[in-house]
């Protein structure tokens, strides 16, 4: 079984840093513009820009690295002398990593593995609400929060905890999910949407139930939210959303019309019920399913994204198409973080902590 559980966490990461970086490719442009410049079908395939070798991730997938990065730094500390803060700091911290790799604007000294890739020090639309929420030093959580944004900034980058816990799953690790969202997004619709992509990326990864369905675990992060956030502002659009996802899933239109019944991705509840249709429309088409995912007027890459961390979770690395694996870039680096969150996740089952896991996540400068 942890062969399989190792598969579908890099089959997870994987897949989202490439419907990232599909989806990149023609963000902030209309889909009459992509179908313009792609074909009535739109972008179905890596399309790098004029000079770029690859098909690059934008700041997407970049987080969702230095989340990984956080919540493992929390993990080795665990497994050594101890945590010196709550998860969400190691992580509040990764993102000041991060923000540090923007523009060249510096928080703090930090010793993160990450900040030696030089690829990750390039600036790919960083969202605004992220930057400013950083750079206000103060981290925002769910009780204090921040700001009252409930863009997408906060969903599409914490698939890594479902990864990490998923064999821990219960209510209060969901509930962590969207404290990672509310770092940066404060509105009530700008975290409970991770709290529930923490759970269906979380079950599909470490299911063992044959019977189980994707739908079923999308349905299962429904009743999730209904427990813990039902007396939220908001919560009954994210749960609407999602619930109508689900039954668009099942008729025979078109997907861009049944977008847009969705909506464009740019905000919390949009881009996960997005997500969602798109897996429930081509569970076991992971190519059909980043298509749908991007070709759209809105998010597109980070719609593409999270479909892509839902979907790979489900299928694993294995069953993913050659075609998404070759030609991405830094798809080396996110499958060494993929393998981490394994050894991670075998470490909070109580396995050994290797040295060299420790030498690379413990011991930060928090």
């Amino acid at each position: 079984m942890n062969e399989i559980i190792h598969d579908r966490i890099r089959g997870s990461l994987l897949a989202g840093a490439a419907g990232d970086a599909l989806g990149y490719r023609v963000e902030f442009i209309s889909h009459a513009a992509i179908v313009s410049e792609f074909g009535m079908y739109g972008i179905r395939a890596y399309a790098p820009r004029e000079g770029q070798a690859e098909a690059v991730i934008s700041d997407d997938t970049q987080m969702t690295l230095f989340t990984a990065d956080g919540i493992l730094a929390h993990a080795a500390d665990m497994a050594g002398r101890g945590p010196k803060a709550a998860r969400a700091q190691y992580v509040h911290r990764a993102y000041q990593d991060w923000y540090g790799t923007q523009f060249g604007k510096k928080l703090r000294e930090s010793d993160s593995f990450l900040l030696g890739e030089a690829k990750l020090h390039a600036a790919r639309a960083p969202g605004n609400t992220c930057m400013s929420a950083i750079a206000g030093g103060r981290m925002g959580t769910i009780d204090r929060p921040v700001n009252k944004s409930k863009g997408c900034g906060g969903v599409m980058r914490v698939a890594p905890l479902g990864l990490l816990a998923g064999a821990q799953l219960n209510d209060r690790l969901c509930v962590e999910g969207a404290q990672l969202a509310a770092i940066t997004h404060g509105h009530p619709l700008g975290y409970i949407p991770a709290a529930m992509l923490t759970h269906i990326v979380a079950r599909a990864a470490y299911r063992q139930e044959e019977a189980l369905t994707l739908e079923d675990v999308v349905r299962e992060s429904v009743d999730m939210a209904e427990r813990m956030f039902d007396d939220m502002p908001g919560y009954g659009r994210a749960v609407t959303l999602v619930n109508r996802a689900i039954r668009l899933a099942k008729n025979d239109r078109c997907d861009v019309d049944n977008l847009a019944e969705i909506g464009e991705g740019w905000v919390g509840e949009e881009a996960l019920a997005v997500a969602v249709y798109c897996c429930l429309r081509y569970p076991d088409d992971i190519s059909a399913a980043l298509a749908a995912a991007v070709n759209h007027d809105g998010d597109s890459d980070s719609t593409g994204a999270i479909s892509g961390n839902i979907l790979g979770a489900w299928i694993g690395y294995e069953a993913i198409p050659a075609q998404w694996k070759q030609g991405l870039e830094l798809s080396g680096l996110v499958l060494e973080v993929a393998d981490d969150l394994f050894t991670g996740a075998q470490m909070l089952q109580g396995a050994p902590a290797p040295a060299a896991f420790m030498e690379k996540y413990g011991g930060r400068r928090m």
